[in-house]
């Protein structure tokens, strides 16, 4: 078959490219023409949009498959996709759409209202029978929906329980992208290594720890795209992968470590940044140990030297946090918020006042993930800034999905305290879904240190109601005061991302959304 002779010469070019990062011939390296090899921070989870929360799975997804609508280019503003348009109605609970006709799966099953239909249904009715190839960690995005309904081929309703602010733009996100029924009926719960979309490219193979691959559809309804195949490499350690790009074994590296930036200056590459909705924080655990005190999670926000993380640890490609919400997200950002200021006196004060001098503290550290920046050497950091005010912190590490499955599930009675980073798409995500009582992990959210706040609630519930943009301005901007106050995190970091490519890629743009976007992408 023509695609797999393809992948595996793009592999065998990447695999040759790696071999000469050890050697003096470094710079002969060469990828295949046509074929952009990508470094990836760590191995997906699964294919299946519907399954994975990770950022690192998004950037291969958002190529495999459409939503019904999609971010416009270089924004978080939404346009149609396979909807080629809308109605809402006046109450804001009906959501008509006209579906584009005469596209077809990769598995040349058709597009249309039942397979929409299918795709919410699975996630969101424990009865159908295909919800047990999840679970669906991040369907809460739709909780609001009561109902999906086939008008006919080419139009499908969705009725809401109530008016949902974010329902547009939580369609664009991932987790509204558009699987084949046919092929979640054929694989069942492995659909997950067998995707099937409408996007831009096909799923070719995917070789455990070593490449997924993807190829062009060249019936793309959007324009097939340039490239004849992307070939996506786990590449956990970012100075192995900083050397693999200097050594020409891949064309394009996402999350370049601050310290390596200097190395791609010149022609030879070119340095892409975009700001976006980031954040970076510690998630306390405020159920059980040490921070189930308010005034000891406030001692850690002060103890933390997060102006040196973000100079010195992130070579300033950061800002330090004030408070859960990203300021990319400006409309709603609250700006009379002051980060905590780095006072280990005030932090030892707080300590002595709740009987928490000397605390012993479990500490979860991941080796890479996404959005997750230099978070050993953030982890060392923020152990010492806590030992310096007399908290003794035991640092755990674990790979990326290792660390997932040990923090989403919750912390109860394993840590006192994790690393996390979220990158965004609207106000309402983060906070919904890990601050809120109800998103606490036994319910299905991300809430993974239990944190608890009636008034967080009411404002988070009332925000996503409103239709008018001003007044979920006001109660977003009401919640960071109090979440601020709570402290159930650390605030650390918002992150302006960053990617480089080789000097043989074209048309490549980072997004505000954090996903890499390729059919455009051209390599010479």
């Amino acid at each position: 078959m023509k695609l797999l002779k393809l992948s595996r010469r793009a592999m065998l070019a990447a695999g040759a490219a790696t071999a000469l990062a050890l050697s003096p011939l470094a710079a002969q390296a060469q990828t295949p023409d046509d074929v952009l090899i990508v470094g990836q921070i760590a191995e997906p989870k699964a294919l299946d949009p519907a399954a994975v929360t990770a950022v690192n799975d998004f950037r291969i997804l958002m190529n495999v498959y459409d939503g019904l609508v999609r971010y416009k280019d270089g924004t978080l503003e939404v346009e149609p996709s396979l909807a080629t348009s809308w109605d809402i109605s006046d109450d804001g609970t009906v959501y008509t759409f006209t579906l584009r006709d005469g596209v077809t799966f990769h598995d040349g099953s058709a597009f249309n209202a039942d397979a929409v239909k299918f795709n919410f249904d699975r996630m969101l009715d424990e009865n159908h029978p295909y919800h047990n190839t999840g679970p669906f960690p991040l369907s809460f995005f739709f909780s609001a929906v009561e109902n999906v309904e086939v008008v006919d081929d080419l139009t499908v309703r969705f009725t809401l329980n109530a008016p949902y602010a974010p329902f547009l733009s939580n369609l664009a996100y991932p987790t509204g992208l558009i699987v084949s029924p046919t092929a979640v009926e054929q694989h069942g719960a492995e659909f997950g290594r067998n995707p099937s979309g409408t996007g831009a490219f096909k799923f070719a193979e995917w070789r455990s720890n070593e490449a997924v691959v993807i190829e062009a559809n060249a019936d793309y309804w959007d324009g097939a795209p340039e490239l004849q195949a992307v070939v996506f490499r786990p590449i956990t350690d970012a100075n192995t992968r900083t050397a693999e790009m200097l050594a020409g074994g891949i064309d394009l590296m996402v999350e370049v470590p601050p310290v390596a930036l200097s190395e791609f200056q010149g022609e030879t590459y070119t340095v892409h940044e975009q700001a976006g909705p980031h954040v970076w924080f510690l998630i306390l655990n405020a159920k059980e140990g040490p921070f189930a005190d308010v005034r000891v999670r406030q001692a850690a926000n002060y103890a933390i030297n997060k102006e040196a993380i973000v100079n010195d640890v992130l070579e300033g490609t950061a800002a330090v946090a004030a408070g859960p919400t990203p300021p990319a997200f400006a409309w709603a950002y609250n700006e009379s918020l002051e980060p905590y200021p780095y006072d280990p006196d005030k932090a030892r004060e707080l300590l002595a006042e709740a009987g928490a001098e000397g605390a012993e503290l479990t500490f979860y550290v991941t080796e890479g993930g996404s959005g997750m920046l230099d978070p050993v050497a953030m982890g060392t950091a923020i152990q010492a800034d806590l030992q310096a005010v007399g908290l003794t912190v035991n640092i755990e590490t674990y790979e990326w999905n290792t660390f997932l499955g040990e923090v989403n599930p919750g912390l109860e009675g394993k840590a006192d305290m994790a690393e996390m980073a979220w990158m965004t798409n609207d106000p309402d995500t983060l906070p919904f879904l890990a601050l809120r009582t109800a998103a606490w992990p036994d319910q299905g959210g991300f809430n993974s240190g239990y944190y608890s706040n009636p008034k967080v609630d009411e404002l988070l519930e009332a925000a996503r109601v409103a239709t008018d943009q001003a007044e979920r301005a006001r109660l977003y901007q009401e919640m960071q005061v109090i979440v601020q106050e709570d402290a159930p995190w650390v605030f650390v970091a918002n992150w302006k991302q960053n990617a480089v490519t080789s000097d043989r890629v074209e048309n490549f743009s980072l997004q505000p959304s954090f996903f890499l976007l390729l059919d455009d992408v051209t390599k010479n």
